[in-house]
């Protein structure tokens, strides 16, 4: 690695997408070479172990390299990482924004664990990204951290109290980025839908929405990462449902569809509260297609309790499942609750993903003969084609040559492999 700029290695969540990036402009403006840099998750026990592999890994790679590791593994258990000897720095997640936290490294560091009370943290400063590597669609972050206390949930221990960017901050964030060729924007956050009674005035997720799609007028697409649906306020749900800026894909954290077990997860919702939310929206804008984050085998949970989640995938018609098998935190909750056995989380999960895609298959099959635009993100290296996704995310792949970051009109003739096939009209 050796006169190489800093390498950055990201593990979990958009956010923590959007924050490497940060970290990686702090690093290369501090000029750290020969460095290797651990952004890392906290949601699973096996997010926290592949990052120690990686380490490990990286290490044996690279003996000579400055390893920083970083993230919400690093903030809520920085002994972990300390008691490893691959480790030169660990950096909590509020350090790790910081510029000065890689000005000094392997100079003058005063010391090896810089992590801080993340409760202490009251603001979140705005962070102003010129673009990314990617160059086709941007991470903004609005708010971090949780005010909520999910049984399973140890994130909160590791990003905070929520807090919001002021709107005026985020609009000229993603002005920035469209001036610079972006045309998508995708809002990040750890519970966006908790945006704004932090800030002067209580906004809400939709009076920010609001914002941005008016005071930057070129944007062509804006996403939302994933919101809880009880807390959607009547502004978010009006831009859902009638602003064609915002896309017709929404990622839900569901967790469950027993109401049961979203008691014991502490979650705000019940089941009929999602199917509600999902009728109410496709009712207004038949198009939209749901995704959701659900979780297989938490404890207590009954085959008859599990059928419900199965049945709330039919009844919400969700389609992209983000499927996890329960995973014990230290320290939560539900960690102290009756356990299911691995191989019935694991089996459960299986057949989640398995409806999952019988689910997106069904979507692939409506989508057949249809014009859609797709932002394009890369071009396929070994076959004379470019990849992206239709306004509602799903991975499509048009024959022939087209710019990165351009939105192209296509109609889709087929699909393969998890991808749609379409060709382009914008010629036509």
């Amino acid at each position: 690695m050796t006169d190489k700029k800093a390498e950055i290695v990201t593990f979990g969540c958009r956010l923590n997408t959007y924050e490497s990036e940060v970290i990686k402009n702090h690093a290369d403006s501090a000029g750290l070479e020969n460095t290797i840099i651990f952004n890392t998750c906290a949601v699973t026990a096996e997010a926290t172990r592949q990052a120690k592999q990686s380490i490990r890994r990286q290490r044996r790679k690279n003996p000579d390299a400055n390893i920083i590791v970083t993230g919400c593994a690093a903030q809520i258990d920085p002994k972990q990482f300390s008691d490893m000897e691959e480790v030169d720095q660990i950096l909590g997640n509020e350090e790790k924004l910081n510029a000065e936290s890689y000005q000094d490294f392997g100079i003058s560091k005063s010391e090896r664990v810089a992590v801080n009370d993340i409760m202490s943290v009251k603001e979140t400063a705005p962070q102003l990204i010129e673009g990314y590597e990617e160059r086709s669609r941007a991470f903004v972050q609005v708010q971090n951290g949780c005010d909520h206390r999910c049984t399973f949930c140890i994130i909160p221990y590791g990003r905070g109290n929520s807090r919001s960017v002021p709107a005026g901050e985020v609009v000229t964030q993603i002005q920035k980025l469209v001036d610079n060729g972006y045309q998508e924007v995708i809002i990040t956050g750890v519970d966006i839908t908790s945006y704004g009674p932090d800030l002067p005035g209580n906004p809400t997720l939709g009076m920010l929405c609001q914002k941005i799609l008016k005071n930057v007028p070129d944007l062509k697409r804006l996403r939302l990462s994933s919101i809880d649906s009880i807390e959607t306020d009547e502004a978010l749900f009006e831009i859902i449902t009638g602003d064609e800026r915002m896309m017709p894909h929404l990622h839900l954290s569901l967790q469950a569809g027993d109401n049961m077990i979203l008691k014991r997860m502490k979650r705000r919702h019940t089941r009929e509260d999602s199917i509600e939310f999902c009728n109410r929206v496709l009712e207004t804008r038949p198009d939209v297609v749901f995704g959701a984050d659900i979780i297989a085998g938490f404890p207590t949970e009954t085959e008859e309790m599990f059928q419900n989640s199965l049945k709330l995938v039919e009844e919400c018609n969700l389609t992209y499942l983000h499927v996890f098998p329960y995973s014990e935190r230290k320290g939560t909750p539900a960690a102290r609750m009756p356990q299911l056995d691995r191989s019935i989380r694991k089996e459960r999960a299986s057949r989640l993903r398995t409806l999952g895609e019988q689910k997106v298959d069904q979507l692939f099959k409506s989508q057949m003969g249809r014009d859609v635009s797709i932002l394009i993100e890369k071009k396929m290296k070994d076959q004379n084609a470019v990849i992206g996704h239709t306004e509602h995310f799903a991975p499509a792949k048009i024959i022939g040559d087209a710019s990165i970051g351009h939105i192209a009109n296509a109609r889709v003739t087929g699909y393969q492999d998890g991808i749609l096939i379409a060709e382009s009209i914008d010629d036509r």
